[in-house]
């Protein structure tokens, strides 16, 4: 994989690019602050960025959010210290395909990089389960602003029920439904765009609001 990476400390970048090298992914990039990872994005255009919150000038959420909205097919990992749950949602609400935290082992870590290559969420279980939570909170907005699942189709429900049920890869589910995957991702879109949600945990927990299961 061709990665960015986006710390400001210095000896963390150096650990972890050797770490990504000995593993066979390219490190196109290193960027010290949220700004300077947004114009590397820009233009270096890396498969993934891993982006730690906490930086001078422009923090992690706020380059998340921007470069979700610019440069969807770029995926962001958050890779952190901070176990704050509300870091934590945050991040995930502004686009990020995962937050890992900085103490993880190797193998784990690459791992979780793995699924979210693979366009799963990259959350370790403990982290996954209080996302999920949160988002099966009932929100404080009125309940006419959520887009209710009638403006989805037949078969746009089907994906959001088997979403529930963990099935997240566009390999599984073109597989359950025995469909291609560019008709998942086609699906998935329209999913996000009718819903005005920004991934795909935002449309799980959206499900598990509405109580939508198979």
């Amino acid at each position: 994989m061709r990665i960015l990476i986006v710390d400001d400390h210095p000896l963390f970048r150096d650990g972890l690019r050797s770490l990504l090298q000995a593993q066979g992914h390219e490190v196109v990039g290193e960027a010290h602050n949220g700004r300077e990872a947004v114009e590397l994005a820009r233009t270096l255009r890396p498969e993934f960025v891993l982006m730690d919150i906490s930086m001078p000038e422009l923090g992690g959420v706020a380059a998340t959010r921007l470069i979700a909205a610019e440069m969807p097919e770029v995926k962001v990992v958050i890779l952190t210290a901070s176990d704050q749950d509300e870091t934590l949602f945050e991040a995930i609400k502004a686009g990020a395909q995962g937050y890992l935290l900085k103490n993880l082992e190797a193998d784990e870590f690459f791992a979780l990089l793995d699924r979210a290559a693979a366009g799963e969420p990259a959350l370790t279980p403990v982290l996954a389960r209080k996302l999920l939570q949160e988002f099966a909170k009932p929100h404080a907005e009125p309940k006419a602003m959520e887009v209710e699942p009638d403006a989805l189709t037949a078969r746009e429900v089907e994906v959001l029920q088997l979403m529930v049920e963990s099935v997240t890869s566009n390999r599984q589910l073109a597989k359950r439904l025995d469909v291609s995957e560019n008709t998942i991702k086609f699906h998935v879109r329209n999913i996000l765009d009718k819903l005005r949600l920004h991934n795909r945990a935002e449309v799980v927990g959206y499900a598990l609001r509405k109580k939508i299961s198979g």
